[in-house]
């Protein structure tokens, strides 16, 4: 069952922002392909670093993984965005970054799992994409989660926007690789299926039929609340 929450946060006044950052300014730090540059170009109107999550603006503590967080609103010109485009931004800023889309009067949350590497503190690890539904822009915006620092912040703002919920006090690096297992497993899903509806003898059916519902137990154990994280 999908537990995804779909929620705005209303982020303080004092951690406001608000600068616009031009497309070539993350060309400079992150290199992107000519085809890259052409995704910018064609689905993002406009990138807006709009809040600032730190300990001088927000009053909480941080931590080596989390020194700040970032809140980026994107406008888009057609509703589209490929997740390159994401990751060539995290690329470019060496902080977390929750992404706030915005196209014809609705808006969706949308983040990776950032993290320091732990074989170079310089670089930083990103995980796939977790996102919300679309809603309209000015849907009532809650309180910001109460947490006694960044790194717990950070793991109230992305909880949302993952598929599952935790499973008793699993970390978040844990509950993000389980998630990714999930996502794998269902791509291995469809991919059987696809085999088996373009199959014509009986036994490689009968084969297929019972990988799929090997990954259909697997994806059940993965998701489950009773699970092992």
């Amino acid at each position: 069952m999908d537990d995804c929450v779909t929620t705005l946060f209303d982020y303080p006044a004092k951690a406001a922002f608000g600068r616009v950052l031009p497309k070539n300014k993350i060309y400079e730090y992150a290199s992107p392909t000519t085809g890259l540059k052409e995704l910018f170009v064609k689905q993002v109107d406009q990138i807006v670093w709009k809040y600032k999550l730190a300990p001088e603006t927000i009053n909480l503590t941080a931590i080596r993984a989390v020194p700040e967080i970032q809140i980026f609103h994107v406008t888009l010109k057609n509703g589209e965005l490929k997740e390159d485009v994401l990751r060539c931004i995290d690329k470019a800023i060496p902080f977390p970054i929750i992404f706030e889309l915005y196209f014809d009067g609705k808006c969706k949350n949308i983040a990776c799992y950032k993290r320091p590497s732990e074989a170079d503190s310089t670089k930083w690890v990103v995980s796939e994409y977790f996102s919300t539904e679309w809603i309209a822009e000015d849907t009532m915006r809650e309180p910001l989660p109460v947490a006694l620092d960044l790194g717990a912040l950070y793991e109230r703002l992305l909880s949302p926007l993952m598929p599952y919920p935790a499973i008793g006090k699993e970390h978040l690096q844990d509950r993000v690789a389980r998630m990714e297992k999930i996502r794998a497993k269902q791509r291995e899903l469809e991919k059987s299926e696809a085999r088996l509806n373009k199959e014509k003898q009986f036994n490689r059916k009968v084969e297929i039929n019972a990988e799929i519902r090997n990954i259909k137990h697997e994806i059940a154990t993965l998701t489950t609340v009773t699970a092992t994280g």
